[in-house]
């Protein structure tokens, strides 16, 4: 009986001295305040690992020297064009849709029909899609542009690349379109810069509104 209580000290004493020490080292609740320990004790009996360095006050991605958190303007123009591309074709098919319901409401359900509403469907899809594509294209060229001129990324460069699409967009029906392209321009870039400052100018903190 005792040799069994030995060896079995024994093997318990080798194991422990196997993987870092005897008994396991004894942490207050302040210490281990903030740990997430679900289902397991504050120490594992096998690893003798301190929990307290299982918590990660810092991101876990490795950037490399120099590098920005944030996508640049030149890793959001793909999703800026694409997306945009995507949503005027997707607008452009409702729009077509309900110009060929409204145009053909005097025929009766046929092929003739279906067939033209279709064509309108893809006309306007296709015109919506190239629309919003060229707008995001020219938008992301000014603002990757911009940038790599001022050397800086803040809102100016997101007006004035809103204002220089908007007059380049427009120019092609004389001075006073090209300015009120502009002005348009102008308008809904300084609305996004003013939703994207809203938590500073507010005061408020980020994470207490829903986006």
């Amino acid at each position: 009986m005792d040799n069994n209580s030995q060896g079995s000290g024994g093997f318990k004493g080798g194991l422990g001295g196997l993987f870092g020490g005897g008994g396991a080292p004894e942490y207050s609740n302040t210490e281990l305040a903030g740990v997430p320990l679900t289902g397991m004790s504050p120490l594992s009996p096998y690893l003798n690992v301190d929990p307290r360095y299982l918590v990660q006050d810092t991101d876990e991605f490795i950037l490399p020297t120099g590098a920005n958190k944030t996508r640049g303007r030149f890793e959001l123009a793909f999703f800026t064009i694409g997306g945009s591309c995507m949503t005027g074709a997707t607008l452009g098919a409702l729009n077509g849709l309900r110009m060929g319901l409204k145009e053909t409401r005097d025929m009766a359900w046929s092929k003739p029909r279906n067939v033209q509403i279709l064509n309108m469907v893809t006309r306007q899809g296709a015109s919506w899609a190239n629309s919003l594509g060229s707008v995001a294209l020219l938008y992301s060229a000014f603002g990757v542009a911009i940038e790599k001129a001022r050397g800086a990324e803040d809102d100016i460069n997101t007006v004035a690349a809103g204002t220089l699409t908007g007059m380049l967009f427009k120019s092609s029906g004389g001075l006073k379109s090209a300015a009120r392209g502009g002005l348009v321009g102008l308008a809904v870039s300084g609305a996004y810069a003013l939703y994207n400052n809203w938590d500073h100018l507010t005061g408020s903190s980020p994470s207490s509104r829903l986006y």
